[in-house]
C-alpha cells in the first residue's frame, strides 16, 4: 500500500498483486480519512465505485444533484469538471472496465448511463448491498480484489454477449493508438458503412468514435502533464495541432487549463493506483489481429 498526501488529504491506495481473470478489468482500492472537494477528471473507462466503510463518498454533479455510496460512471464522466467527489473516512474498490466488456457485467449497456453517474443498488439491486458488506467483512486489500475479481468474472460469464468484433477492434484500434487515429478510416479498414459502425459503436460502447478518439488522446495527454512534460511537448507528440490546440480539449474535458491539470491530485493518485494504463482488451486484440488481416465485408 502506498500513501499519496494532497491538503488535508490522506491517501492510503492499495493495487492488486495479480491482474484480473477477466481482461479489460482493473482494480486499485482507496483509504482517504478527508476527501475534499476531488475533481473528477474524464476517463476513457467504465467507472465501478464499491464503498464499505464508515465514511461514504459523495459525488456532486454541476446540476446539483448527488450520489451517495456505490455507483457507476461511463466513459469520460466529469466532463468540463462537473463532476467532484468528497467525503470523511471513505474506503472504497474503484473498478475500471472497458467499455467492451462493460454491458455484460453491468447488465445494462453503457450507453445507458448517458454519461450519468449512477446509483449502483438501480442497477445490481440487493447484489450491491450484498458485495458492500462482504467487502467490510474481510480484512485485506488482496482479499477485497479477490472477492470482487470473482464476482465480475460471473457476472461477465453469465451476462450478456459481447460487443460486435468490428466495435472491439475500432476501439482497440483507438486505444492501442493513443487516439492517434484517423476516425474516418475504422469503417473502411473493418468493411462496414460509416452510418453502421458509428451506430453499433455509440449503442455498444457509450460514445462515439470521434468522442472515443478525443477521450483517449486527452487522457494520455492529461498523465503526461502530471508527470512534468512540457504543454508543448506533449501537444506535438499526442497529435494535436499545436498547443492551443491542447489547451481547448483540457479545458473542455476539465474545465481548467492545462497547468491546473498537471497538479490534479485525481491524476497523481490514478498514476499510483494504475501505473501501467492499459485500457484495451486482450482477448479482443486477437480479434483484431484477425479482423485485420481478413475483415469481414458486410
Amino acid at each position: 500500500m502506498r500513501t499519496f498526501v494532497h491538503g488535508a488529504a490522506v491517501w492510503e491506495v492499495a493495487s492488486p498483486r495479480r491482474p484480473s481473470r477477466v481482461a479489460g478489468v482493473t482494480m486499485a482500492g482507496f483509504r482517504v480519512r478527508d476527501l475534499d472537494a476531488l475533481r473528477m477528471v474524464p476517463h476513457p473507462a467504465v467507472t465501478l465505485l464499491l464503498d464499505f466503510g464508515a465514511g461514504s463518498p459523495i459525488l456532486n454533479d454541476a446540476a446539483g444533484r448527488q450520489q451517495l455510496g456505490s455507483v457507476v460512471a461511463g466513459p469520460g464522466i466529469g466532463s468540463g469538471g462537473a463532476v467532484w467527489a468528497r467525503g470523511e473516512n471513505v474506503e472504497c474498490v474503484q473498478v475500471r472496465l472497458s467499455p467492451v466488456i462493460a454491458g455484460a457485467i453491468l447488465g445494462a449497456s453503457p450507453a445507458e448511463l448517458d454519461g450519468a453517474v449512477v446509483a449502483l443498488d438501480d442497477l445490481w439491486g440487493r447484489e450491491a448491498s450484498r458485495i458492500r458488506e462482504r467487502l467490510g467483512d474481510v480484512s485485506s486489500w488482496e482479499d477485497r480484489f479477490a472477492l470482487m475479481d470473482a464476482l465480475l468474472a460471473r457476472r461477465y460469464e453469465t451476462g450478456a454477449p459481447p460487443v460486435d468484433p468490428e466495435v472491439a477492434w475500432a476501439w482497440d484500434r483507438i486505444v492501442g493508438g493513443r487516439g492517434l487515429v484517423r476516425v474516418d478510416g475504422l469503417a473502411a479498414e473493418v468493411g462496414w458503412s460509416r452510418k453502421r459502425l458509428w451506430s453499433r459503436f455509440r449503442s455498444q460502447l457509450g460514445l462515439p468514435p470521434k468522442r472515443a478518439v478525443k477521450l483517449v488522446r486527452f487522457d494520455h495527454a492529461a498523465h503526461r502533464l502530471v508527470a512534468g512534460e512540457g504543454a508543448a511537448r506533449v501537444a506535438a507528440d499526442a497529435g494535436y495541432t499545436d498547443q492551443s490546440h491542447l489547451h481547448r480539449d483540457v479545458v473542455a474535458f476539465t474545465g481548467v487549463t492545462p497547468a491546473t491539470v498537471a497538479d490534479e491530485p485525481f491524476l497523481a493518485v490514478d498514476d499510483i493506483a494504475w501505473p501501467s494504463h492499459s485500457l484495451a482488451n486482450p482477448q479482443t486484440t486477437a480479434r483484431s489481429i484477425a479482423l485485420s488481416s481478413s475483415s469481414p465485408r458486410r
